[in-house]
């Protein structure tokens, strides 16, 4: 791609703006930085309103993954003629190496960060980033031709590619989320698909054998299959059989032995172990490197026990099947916090396992009354606490020993907070202040 004198506009200053922008001047481009909120200055650019005079001479528009697609505004630069591209699709033609891509509604971050575990651990040179950590821009400078770049992938950064290639793409499932972004379930997993359709002959495509939508995207996939399944077993690939994880038919590990919580876990494993594999790790190595795996932040992480109690931080759990797999990685006694900012969600299918496994649904955030609406009362107890510090103290003072307070809350977080990062962090520093006042 060749960018020198080129009028790049980049829409949205959040981190893979911030990064892109900083990628096309290094390449000569002129640059232009908008946002729909006044931002002031930022690197060295005065970041204009989003409006139709801000793309009036554009020849190229790189867009963040958190700026939607369809904007009108987009729509009318296409028209145009003027290309419209995301951050990842820039980064795409600098970034030296081979690729890992991982995608999928749930556990997207844990087995990136497992996948690049197990690389590191095995002496592979790898760099992680993606939707977790560094914007794929940001990786171009330290990207090297030997090293694997193993990314999240998100639907909003998938949306967008036309040339990227994932050496190894993986899908770990395809469920409903983000239908406020994408509006129906089949343009999301459209979106998901892109990762298999830019593939090239001599890739590889990890797929899982019991989500439907995953089984689908083989009739597009270019790279060679391989799958993964927690129910049967699968050639190529790696399975879970009678408590044991097999890769090709040869043992790699029990599964009693991954240190994370939850079935779904096995299942990031499974996936990590493939891709991991076709990276160049030998069983022994990703074997290893599994029992090691420190897990990740705001991902059924445990905070700390109080009185008997135990808190875990899931503040990753954006979506309902997010938060049916969080609970379900517990026997029972669970104090749930639930609610925030809605994604057009369906709540009603929380409802059998919170009647089973939950004490109370605590709820907050600006879906509460959707959610209570939805669950009704054959969920069992719905409590209204508004806020997630007032939802800890009803917990706190309700929960007995044994039982477990959970934020799975099966939204997004931008109603109260910047986003899930933050309010983990949160959840945890009020779990701490508890812990002070319990002394």
């Amino acid at each position: 791609m060749e960018l020198g004198g080129k009028k790049v506009v980049v829409v949205g200053m959040a981190r893979s703006g911030v990064a892109a922008l900083r990628l096309l001047r290094e390449k000569g481009a002129s640059v232009r930085a908008v946002d729909e909120k006044p931002m002031g200055e930022m690197s060295g650019v005065t970041v204009e309103p989003q409006t139709e005079a801000a793309f009036r001479d554009a020849d190229l528009v790189v867009i963040s993954p958190g700026v939607p697609a369809d904007l009108d505004l987009l729509n009318g630069v296409r028209a145009r003629g003027v290309p419209v591209i995301g951050e990842l699709e820039l980064a795409a033609p600098f970034l030296q190496g081979h690729t890992i891509g991982i995608t999928g509604s749930n556990g997207k971050t844990t087995t990136t960060a497992l996948t690049g575990h197990i690389l590191e651990q095995s002496g592979i040179a790898c760099q992680v980033g993606g939707n977790i950590g560094k914007p794929p821009a940001s990786m171009v400078e330290t990207s090297r031709p030997d090293q694997w770049n193993v990314l999240e992938l998100s639907s909003f950064q998938l949306e967008t590619i036309a040339t990227f290639r994932a050496h190894v793409a993986v899908c770990l499932n395809v469920t409903p989320d983000h239908l406020d972004r994408h509006h129906t379930f089949d343009n999301y997993a459209a979106a998901k698909r892109r990762v298999f359709e830019t593939q090239q002959a001599g890739d590889f495509a990890v797929l899982n054998a019991d989500d439907p939508t995953c089984v689908a995207y083989a009739a597009c996939a270019r790279g060679q299959l391989h799958w993964f399944s927690l129910d049967r077993s699968v050639a190529p690939g790696a399975w879970l059989d009678n408590g044991t994880i097999r890769m090709d038919g040869e043992r790699l590990l029990e599964a009693r032995e991954i240190p994370l919580r939850g079935r779904h876990n096995v299942e990031n494993t499974l996936a990590a172990s493939i891709a991991a594999r076709l990276a160049g790790a030998g069983l022994p190595q990703i074997a290893a490197a599994i029992r090691t795996f420190p897990g990740v932040e705001h991902r059924l992480e445990f905070v700390r026990e109080i009185g008997g109690v135990a808190y875990y931080n899931d503040s990753k759990a954006t979506n309902v099947d997010a938060t049916l797999k969080a609970i379900d990685a517990f026997p029972g006694g669970l104090w749930i916090i639930l609610g925030g900012k809605d994604k057009g969600s369906d709540y009603t299918v929380l409802r059998e396992p919170l009647r089973a496994k939950a004490r109370a649904a605590l709820l907050i955030g600006a879906a509460a009354p959707k959610i209570a609406a939805q669950l009704g009362e054959d969920a069992g107890p719905l409590l209204q606490c508004g806020t997630l510090a007032a939802a800890l103290e009803e917990a706190h003072r309700s929960a007995e020993p044994g039982d477990t307070v959970l934020l799975a809350p099966a939204c997004a977080s931008f109603d109260q907070f910047e986003n899930f990062e933050q309010r983990g962090r949160v959840f945890k520093e009020l779990v701490g202040k508890l812990a002070e006042g319990n002394r």
